[in-house]
């Protein structure tokens, strides 16, 4: 089709009988594209002084018209003056015509260049006075011919790189035997501009046209291999990223196409409009504001650009200056804690005063607590109830096994998927600057080669350095002041000492049995009533039901277990009146054993005697406490101390200690000195696949010790802990509620205890110390005077039989306890 068109144009341009003299004629201006002799191109007229220009050159025979270029950056066609327009043009024939509903859509066929001498009429179209330039004429020949061969070799080559082209195009162009015919042909073919193309059209020598063809043509052949080259890599190396560019490509144009195109400028200045709105400090702002013209100048397949732009979200989204009012009615909040908590009084009082504080002072800071005690005392739960009184949104991080630095300072923009760290997208969750974030188990944290966890914690935890807190992947300061962060731990002793430091902490011991009951008829009972579908007139549990369970059914310091074993029992009530073997269920203490089977745990109990060498310790575990029998007995020719039941280093030392004392003030004591170089001493405490460890027991043993090497008996309702030392001093220890408390379910009614730990009697419920004898003690001497049967005549000298035998007739009151139970003393 493009060889007839262009030989129909080459022989109508021969054909025809233009004016040898200038003559006026109607001018059409174009628009970003050059028409050439020889060339049929269909054009389209929209604008009414376009539309006229037709029409005029219609209503002659001859129905020619001049197009003419309009300069680049000149304006439209319909508002180019006569300045704007270049001064060479081609003469057309207008060959077919058809009229649209806006526009008149022409075919014109090019005959000869046209030069522009002056302008006649400029409404309602353009008229101009224009002569025909003569033909091209041929300077160097044989330059011409090179040339030509050049241009040919160059369009084989690029027919080659396209072998899309159709084969009638192919023919005619390599068919073209005239310089000009394929000058112009190509000119019209390739896209080479506006300027380049009137270079060629104002040619005046066809030394001239050839050349300018060459270099365009060489230059566009060699883009196209370059091309070629790229794509033929692309389509071997294409990666998932050159996938998803291609395939975002193909969207963005079937978007398009759809009309519902949100291109990268729109998301930019959608980004725009919302840094505007947001309330930011000038430092955080002024950091947006650049990364968004970074982002502004990306393409959004660049790499960088979503990486911004995640960026610029989180910075948005963050409540740097957004807080929620705290509920400063002191009545009401101290009316939520005493519905969500039972007791926990010093806990409750501190948060009273916290929010007295911010009362007389709204910019105060917000306070850091870190609560420990054993699983199940409502440590987690606590936290959310201090939220609802202060009217604050709660946040929880779990810190257990934590142990990338990361995972709280965020990672750095430069690694592939950074994101902040936990603190910073629990604020993001938040939408407050000030939420009561929870930092459960932070005893729990761990270390390796990625950092310490813990170490991070310094700064978060900090009032000093916490109010320009910079998180790794945000790098700008946010103010942590007003956060309230509530730690939760089981243990202190894995806590790092600076760490510690930093926090206010507040003891949550275990709860006696008392306690337990009132938290089980207050929250617990109505709380699996409801859970399992009941209501309140169809199950009823009695209180020695209650007890029996915490008792023989559960062994732990708080009622996390107490409530899992009632909600079996409210299941199994459930099934009865579900299968209609009931309508309501009162459950009693003989009815639990049919419920849940039998008892799974036996309480401690107090020997009804003991034999020398035998003492009550108490020691406390994460379960809460217990009791611990220590057991001596003297080895006939036996040397040194030998020590059994899984006893760590620290109690194996207080064993040391105490044989080295008694042997130090033997004579105070009443024991021959030589029964420590004759008798070898086996110190044994049952439960000994137990491991146990802790300055706790030394008083014990060392009662056990006096009581194996004089023969006299230490009481059996006596129980005692204490730390000792060489000079017979007995140091406080921990954990002596728990003590206390079990010592107290075991039946034991005489406690003695180091005189500095008198203070924590206060913590001890009121009627559980009304049954207790107290005593205290600050030396190990009153420990013996205390904890001995007193002598009523000079006893016989020590058995050096064992002990053992004596002790067989005995109930030993050992608790069947589970294996896994480790043992350690509170400090």
């Amino acid at each position: 089709m493009a060889e007839n068109i262009t030989t129909a144009a080459g022989t109508e341009a021969t054909s025809q009988q233009t004016p040898a003299t200038p003559f006026e004629i109607a001018v059409l201006p174009l628009q970003n594209t050059t028409l050439f002799p020889g060339t049929v191109v269909p054009l389209a007229a929209g604008r009414p002084r376009s539309i006229a220009a037709v029409e005029a050159a219609l209503a002659q025979p001859e129905k020619l018209l001049a197009c003419v270029s309009v300069r680049p950056g000149k304006g439209t066609e319909a508002e180019a003056t006569p300045e704007e327009i270049y001064g060479v043009g081609t003469l057309v024939m207008v060959k077919r015509m058809f009229r649209g509903e806006d526009a008149l859509q022409i075919i014109v066929q090019g005959t000869e260049r046209v030069r522009v001498l002056d302008w006649t009429q400029t409404d309602p179209y353009l008229r101009a006075r224009v002569e025909v330039l003569p033909p091209l004429a041929t300077v160097d020949q044989q330059e011409v011919e090179a040339l030509q061969r050049n241009v040919r070799v160059l369009i084989e080559r690029a027919l080659a790189i396209l072998p899309q082209v159709p084969p009638e195009v192919r023919a005619a162009v390599m068919g073209a035997q005239e310089p000009t015919q394929i000058a112009y042909f190509l000119a019209s073919v390739l896209n080479l501009g506006v300027e380049y193309e009137q270079a060629m059209l104002e040619a005046e020598t066809t030394d001239e046209l050839l050349r300018l063809a060459h270099v365009r043509l060489a230059r566009e052949v060699e883009i196209m291999q370059l091309t070629s080259k790229i794509a033929s890599e692309a389509q071997t190396e294409m990666d998932k990223a050159q996938r998803e560019y291609v395939l975002r490509q193909q969207m963005k144009a079937i978007q398009k196409e759809l009309g519902d195109e949100d291109g990268e400028g729109a998301e930019a200045a959608l980004m725009r409009e919302r840094l505007a709105e947001a309330d930011l400090p000038d430092e955080v702002r002024t950091e947006a504001e650049r990364e968004l013209k970074r982002m502004e100048r990306l393409p959004a397949a660049a790499p960088d650009y979503h990486v911004i732009r995640s960026y610029l979200e989180y910075v948005l989204e963050l409540p740097w200056r957004n807080s929620s009012e705290d509920r400063l009615d002191l009545a009401e909040a101290r009316r939520v804690l005493d519905a969500d908590h039972y007791g926990l009084e010093d806990v409750k009082e501190r948060i009273l005063e916290f929010l007295a504080v911010v009362k007389l002072r709204p910019d105060s800071k917000s306070p850091i607590l870190c609560f420990v005690g054993p699983p199940g005392v409502g440590k987690t739960s606590l936290g959310r109830s201090i939220a609802r009184a202060l009217g604050r949104e709660f946040e929880r991080l779990s810190l257990g096994g934590m142990r990338d630095e990361a995972e709280l300072r965020g990672h750095r923009r430069t690694y592939i998927g950074a994101m902040p760290g936990r603190i910073i997208q629990s604020l993001r969750r938040a939408k407050v600057n000030n939420p009561v974030m929870m930092l459960d188990e932070i005893d729990k944290l761990g270390a390796d080669f990625r950092g310490d966890p813990a170490s991070a914690l310094l700064e978060i935890l900090d009032p000093q350095q916490n109010n320009t807190f910079r998180d790794h992947y945000l790098d700008l300061p946010f103010d942590l002041s007003k956060v309230f962060f509530i730690a939760t731990a089981n243990q202190l002793g894995p806590i790092p000492p600076p760490l510690r430091d930093r926090m206010e902490i507040i003891s949550l011991a275990g709860y006696s049995d008392q306690e337990k009951l009132h938290i089980a008829l207050q929250y617990l009972v109505p709380r699996q009533v409801s859970e399992n579908g009941l209501r309140p007139e169809q199950f009823e549990i009695t209180n020695a039901a209650i007890m029996l369970i915490a008792e023989r059914y559960t062994r732990e310091a708080g009622v996390r277990q107490l409530e899992r074993t009632i909600g079996s029992v409210a299941r199994k009530a459930a099934l009865k009146i579900a299968t209609g073997e009931a309508t309501a269920v009162r459950v009693d203490a003989g009815d639990i054993k049919e419920f849940l089977g039998a008892p799974r745990f036996y309480p401690e109990e107090a020997r009804k005697e003991l034999p020398a060498g035998v003492a009550t310790g108490m020691a406390w575990t994460e379960m809460g406490g217990q009791i611990l029998f220590i057991e001596a007995t003297l080895l006939p020719g036996g040397q040194g101390l030998t020590i059994t039941g899984q006893l760590g280093e620290v109690m194996q030392e207080s064993a040391r200690a105490a044989r080295s004392y008694l042997w130090s003030h033997a004579s105070e004591f009443g024991i021959p000195p030589e029964m420590f170089k004759s008798y070898g001493v086996h110190l044994h405490v049952p439960a000994g696949a137990i491991p146990k460890d802790g300055p706790s027991a030394g008083v014990a043993i060392t009662a056990a010790l006096a009581s194996l090497m004089t023969g006299r008996r230490v009481s059996h309702n006596t129980s005692m802990t204490g730390e000792i030392t060489l000079s017979g001093l007995v140091f406080p220890v921990g954990g002596i509620k728990e003590k206390v408390l079990a010592a107290h379910r075991a039946g034991i009614r005489r406690i003695i205890l180091p005189s500095r730990n008198e203070a924590d009697l206060e913590e001890i419920p009121a009627e559980v110390r009304q049954e207790l004898e107290i005593v205290l003690v600050a030396r190990i001497s009153e420990v013996l005077d205390a904890a001995l049967e007193k002598l009523v005549a000079n006893p016989p000298p020590p058995p050096p039989a064992s002990v053992d035998a004596a002790a067989r007739n005995q109930p030993t009151g050992t608790p069947a306890q589970p294996e896994a139970l480790r043992v350690r003393e509170k400090h």
